[in-house]
């Protein structure tokens, strides 16, 4: 068939870029050692950066979850699908987070797309950083907004582009915690232009919530207030289970329940889940050295990649970019990690721009000392080699 000879085409134009992917298989759960495929690894790719997707409290938690309010959330919040699970991990992330309320979503893409479309459309217009995750440039263009981007932390053009705008409602898009690059957004500078020019400042803090500001995530660690801010929080991440939350002020909230529609016509989360967050968030407050023991690691990772011929870009984040450069080459040095039992995935364009590809070194609070020189000890053989 026609239409299935284009896909075969452009399927082999991506293996010749060699930009083609596969899902690998897990057959373990989630942790610094893991089974795919069929071959034990050490892992330096998952996003537990506490090391709580296999913790024994929250698979007790699930447990006990589930035989108090079994599997499926049945329908969405706004007919019978919002249990008293779901009312409590809002309050509970309310409070951790220290804002006003909180609003469960499914997943971080679907937060992204639900918040910026309920409060911008056409005759307004959204200001996004040019390396912002895809699901925040996806929610921009179907906002139908303007949509202007801006140089990665250039808030000189952010401002003269903020200056020109006569929308009547502006919106400021950024990552917190950028997921390729693991550097951080400059909140505190951002939210005063969003102050100076009337505009929400919305924060996906997909990769912050949990590790940084105590556990509270970027804007705690930024010591930022304000109505006007939005916080978007990723609940399989640090917190190691599912799900997203948008914590703002109560009217922001409650606008969202009545406008937003990927709230409004999706079945709500799994109970179970809610309850489960809930154990992570003790966990969180009751164990900061799971936070310490992330940043030792940091510091390790950093001592020991000295010295490469690969650079280590600038990160005070669990996600630590190792930039290779061509795709390649770093699929190659990727495959040659596999083969002694490493695995470090290569990361690409369009995840990333041309020329840039890199090994996305994911780091957990799971990691022992040991990991860390083990990971050196290859990356120096395949340097030699």
């Amino acid at each position: 068939m026609r239409l299935i000879a284009q896909l075969q085409d452009k399927l082999a134009a991506l293996d010749g870029d060699h930009r083609r992917r596969r899902c690998p298989v897990l057959d373990s759960p989630q942790g610094p050692h893991v089974r795919i495929d069929g071959r034990d690894y050490l892992a330096f790719a998952s996003n537990d950066y506490l090391g709580l997707a296999n913790h024994p409290a929250l698979v007790a938690a699930a447990r006990d979850g589930a035989l108090r309010w079994g599997v499926g959330g049945g329908a969405s919040h706004l007919v019978a699908g919002h249990s008293a699970a779901h009312a409590a991990l809002e309050q509970a992330l309310a409070d951790w987070l220290r804002l006003p309320a909180a609003l469960l979503f499914s997943s971080g893409y679907q937060a992204n797309l639900a918040v910026i479309t309920a409060l911008v459309g056409r005759g307004d217009a959204v200001f996004a950083d040019r390396l912002n995750h895809a699901s925040l440039n996806d929610a921009c263009l179907l906002s139908r907004a303007e949509f202007k981007r801006f140089a990665h932390h250039d808030l000189a053009q952010l401002e003269r582009l903020l200056a020109a705008s006569t929308a009547p409602t502006k919106l400021i898009a950024v990552d917190a915690v950028y997921s390729m690059d693991g550097d951080c957004a400059p909140l505190a500078a951002l939210l005063a232009l969003a102050e100076r020019f009337d505009a929400w400042l919305y924060v996906d803090d997909a990769h912050g919530f949990g590790v940084l500001g105590e556990g509270r995530g970027s804007v705690a660690e930024a010591g930022v207030r304000s109505e006007r801010l939005i916080q978007m929080v990723t609940l399989g991440k640090a917190a190691g289970v599912a799900g997203a939350a948008v914590a703002a002020h109560a009217v922001v909230i409650d606008w969202l329940v009545n406008s937003a529609r990927p709230f409004i016509f999706t079945t709500s989360t799994s109970p179970l889940l809610a309850h489960t967050v809930q154990a992570s968030l003790r966990l969180m407050a009751d164990e900061p050295e799971r936070r310490a023991a992330l940043r030792a690691r940091m510091a390790e990772l950093k001592h020991q990649l000295a010295g490469l011929p690969w650079t280590l870009l600038p990160s005070d984040t669990p996600i630590q970019p190792l930039l290779i450069g061509g795709n390649a080459e770093a699929l190659a040095v990727s495959a040659g990690l596999r083969a002694r039992g490493i695995w470090v995935p290569a990361i690409r364009p369009p995840t990333v721009p041309p020329g840039s590809a890199r090994l996305r070194i994911a780091l957990s609070a799971a990691h022992q000392p040991q990991d860390i020189v083990r990971l050196a000890d290859a990356l120096r053989e395949l340097a030699a080699s």
